[in-house]
């Protein structure tokens, strides 16, 4: 892995360079903001003030995830899945650096994106969705491993999903959309 970093008309830009299994040109975090702001709480994205990393759901139906921020660059990725948790890893103006659960991603326009927290249900065997978070508790359904469900809450190992109308609790270690120990309300 490569780190570099050039300034250009008071813009940062920061190349990192990787060989790896996402096929794509190096990626690119620019941040518009004074870089000794960005050196003294690196967990604020310099364009909305937001956590970084932090969670969101495609709010389209497709989306295109670029090269680079902005409509010039070339479409590596499209994502085709309604509701599907991404990770925002950076910002630029009206776009957001995002990856998905597998790691793809690239960047992606901001109004594509919504605010509603979403999970992918993982593991290899359905989940069961039970009455409180608790293992003793009943079973209101199962979940398979690729449904994305709604997120309500999130306390301790356990969030409170919804899918399909039907909700419950799960355990946390097996959803894809929120960091250990972070608490929804």
């Amino acid at each position: 892995m490569v780190l570099s970093t050039v300034r250009r008309a008071g813009v940062a830009v920061v190349l990192l360079l990787t060989a790896g299994l996402v096929p794509a040109a190096p990626a690119l975090a620019v941040a518009d903001a004074d870089p000794a702001d960005a050196a003294a709480d690196p967990a604020v994205g310099p364009v909305t003030g937001m956590a970084i990393p932090r969670f969101v759901s495609m709010r389209a139906e497709s989306a295109n995830a670029r090269r680079g921020p902005s409509l010039d660059h070339k479409v590596d990725w499209t994502f085709v899945r309604r509701g599907m948790p991404l990770e925002v890893t950076g910002e630029y103006g009206n776009w957001r650096r995002v990856r998905d659960a597998e790691g793809a991603g690239g960047w992606v326009h901001h109004t594509l994106l919504s605010g509603i927290r979403t999970a992918l249900v993982g593991g290899d065997a359905p989940s069961a969705l039970r009455a409180e978070p608790d293992d003793a508790a009943a079973i209101r359904a199962f979940v398979e491993p690729g449904v994305v469900a709604r997120l309500e809450h999130c306390r301790g190992d356990w969030c409170e999903l919804s899918v399909d109308g039907v909700g419950g609790w799960a355990h946390r270690a097996g959803l894809w959309g929120v960091f250990p120990g972070e608490t929804i309300e």
